[in-house]
């Protein structure tokens, strides 16, 4: 028995897929704000900055596509609970920030694959 739990695998195969996505970003001129931040009500993913604009990024990892896209499972509720997180940050950021568009990417990792969606949800609903 290796003593590894059950959904050790599945946090490794999370933290490696956000690990991936931060690299991917900023090998394309994002500038990462933050990682992982988290409040009471959850975390985001990446919070980065692509010219003036704020991008939440949800990252979803999967070793394959056998039961379904990573990018399938950002259903209605995880997209409101996210828009949510996103206003809490905003709000605590400077003017200059808290101003700036944003939007909403996933990055789905699937094995050694990412493909990141842009704009893949509107902010509608954070209140």
């Amino acid at each position: 028995m290796s003593g590894r739990k059950p959904g050790d695998r599945r946090v490794a195969e999370g933290a490696r897929g956000e690990s991936l996505a931060r690299q991917w970003l900023e090998g394309r001129s994002f500038v990462v704000l933050a990682a992982r931040w988290r409040c009471r009500m959850g975390e985001l993913d990446l919070i980065a900055r692509e010219g003036g604009t704020i991008v939440f990024v949800e990252v979803r990892s999967r070793r394959s596509d056998r039961s379904g896209r990573p990018e399938e499972s950002v259903g209605p509720q995880k997209r409101r609970r996210i828009a949510r997180l996103a206003a809490l940050w905003l709000a605590g950021q400077p003017r200059p920030v808290r101003d700036a568009p944003c939007r909403f990417d996933v990055i789905a990792v699937t094995g050694e694959r990412i493909e990141h969606i842009r704009g893949a949800f509107e902010g509608s609903g954070a209140a």
